[in-house]
């Protein structure tokens, strides 16, 4: 949500007793910070709540960069070996339980689960209209954080309709993945059933969009007929492939017909790296951006400086046919860029000559300081390109290698390719091919490996048994009383 995070606080305080002198009566005082338990007492309050559910979308910048570094798609990058290194841990398969970026995607995604938690513990306080939507739209959230932790992580605590309080760590157990998947599945099937196909207010979640992540959630799982069943009703829905490839990841493209869900992200606070979840900026964006990159006319800009990290391979860039317009979409070559517009740049550590295009700094932004934590590019989470060829692999591993062509062509067909007529292994194999091309950049690479088990070929240091999953982070274990099992091979 565009909307700043409406702050709830809920301190334990324990202060000062030593200095208390003769009298105790402070122990009487009024707090004077808003009361948790008592906090729902208008239908604003729930949609105030309900914004703090959805403002930990923005924290995903993380899971996106990091699903492309992971993969055979793109290098860390940065400024040196030393720069970030958990950053440079994930790209060279050298994962650790004391990664700190690990351990801030473990912290997010459950501060979003708890934030979304929140408004469904306190469902039944008030009845008033809308507000089934409401908890539709808190459990998509619920179901789309727990996605993102199962992903990652494998077995994580499940929690249900009540907050995990600091103390209840200790009894919590690690709940094995199938079943976070059953409560993903019915919080996505309650989401699709009570939500309007097009919302008012950008950002807020649709029916397409639980049917989508329902459907994803399914493939992710093996489950194809399922999931071929879930992608029709979105196919058949209000979505359209946009005809300009191009203008889909451009600041006019946003929330445009191909856009399922799309997380929001506003130039228009500051932010610092004190709390790079606090910005309602696009981290990555700048992260992903070309290394002091200037023009001799500023006002001839195209692009905003960056820390040049996750930098694409030549190996990806070759993949693309010379016909394929999305090459030049997703993929920014700088020696050509400067070439033409006479921009200089700094060469930084892993440097391929080439950047994620699509999710880099666009000059004309609002530069709100820091402006490179700070940019407005929203991610496309879901879009109607990903869903065709995710229904497109769910009907051929369910036996509907027609309807598997159909739904690829009408992908290859927008990027200018022709019509394929493969059938068996050579159809599958395209299937897998053109989602790389498609969606390259935008964070699916690595899980879509790992779960159609092709990671071991195609990621360098990747160990089958291992690196399926990331380590828990060490610290989350020791907080919960050792109680927890790493995962294998950590």
């Amino acid at each position: 949500m565009r909307t700043k995070l409406y702050t709830i606080n809920w301190i334990l305080a324990f202060a000062f007793l030593a200095l208390s002198g003769c009298s105790d009566d402070f122990v009487d005082v009024d707090s004077q910070d808003e009361n948790s338990e008592d906090f729902f007492n208008t239908p604003e309050d729930y949609d105030l709540a309900l914004v703090g559910a959805y403002d930990l979308l923005q924290s995903t910048y993380l899971n996106v960069m990091l699903g492309e570094i992971a993969s055979d798609n793109t290098l860390a990058g940065g400024e040196s070996a030393n720069d970030t290194p958990g950053i440079q841990e994930i790209d060279n398969m050298e994962h650790t339980p004391v990664n700190q970026q690990l351990r801030d995607i473990w912290s997010w995604m459950f501060a979003g689960v708890n934030r979304a938690n929140y408004v469904l513990e306190f469902q039944d306080v008030l009845d008033f209209e809308g507000k089934t939507e409401i908890i539709a739209q808190a459990r998509f959230l619920r179901a789309y954080y727990y996605f993102e932790l199962v992903k990652w992580f494998g077995d994580v605590p499940l929690a249900v309709d009540n907050r995990i309080q600091f103390g209840e760590q200790f009894d919590i157990p690690r709940t094995p993945k199938a079943e976070v998947y059953a409560q993903i599945e019915q919080d996505l099937m309650f989401a699709a059933a009570n939500l309007p196909a097009v919302q008012s207010v950008k950002g807020r979640v649709t029916s397409g969009a639980a049917q989508a992540l329902l459907g994803k959630a399914y493939l992710f799982q093996n489950k194809f007929a399922e999931a071929a069943t879930a992608f029709e009703p979105v196919i058949s829905g209000p979505y359209s492939l946009v005809q300009d490839y191009n203008f889909i990841f451009e600041p006019e493209g946003e929330n445009n017909a191909e856009s399922i869900f799309e997380v929001q992200y506003s130039d228009e606070e500051g932010a610092g790296f004190g709390c790079l979840q606090c910005s309602e900026g696009n981290v990555a964006v700048g992260f992903n951006g070309v290394r002091n990159i200037s023009y001799p006319n500023p006002d001839d800009a195209v692009f905003d400086s960056g820390f040049s990290f996750n930098v694409p391979v030549q190996e990806v860039v070759d993949e693309f046919s010379e016909d394929d317009i999305r090459k030049d979409v997703a993929i920014l070559d700088i020696e050509a860029h400067a070439a033409a517009t006479g921009a200089s740049y700094a060469i930084g550590y892993e440097h391929t000559g080439y950047y994620n295009r699509k999710y880099i700094a666009r000059a004309g932004d609002l530069n709100t300081g820091d402006q490179n934590l700070t940019n407005p590019n929203n991610y496309r989470a879901i879009r109607f390109a990903d869903v065709l060829l995710m229904a497109s692999e769910a009907n051929f591993k369910s036996g509907n290698e027609d309807r598997a062509r159909t739904y690829l062509n009408r992908v290859r067909d927008r990027a200018g390719l022709e019509d394929v007529s493969f059938s068996g292994n050579n159809l599958l194999n395209q299937i897998y091919e053109d989602r790389r091309l498609e969606l390259v950049g935008e964070g699916h690479r690595f899980f879509d490996l790992v779960r159609t088990g092709r990671a071991a070929d195609e990621i360098d240091g990747f160990v089958t048994g291992k690196h399926e999953l990331f380590p828990i982070p060490a610290i989350e274990i020791e907080l919960a009383g050792n109680n927890w099992e790493q995962n294998p091979g950590y």
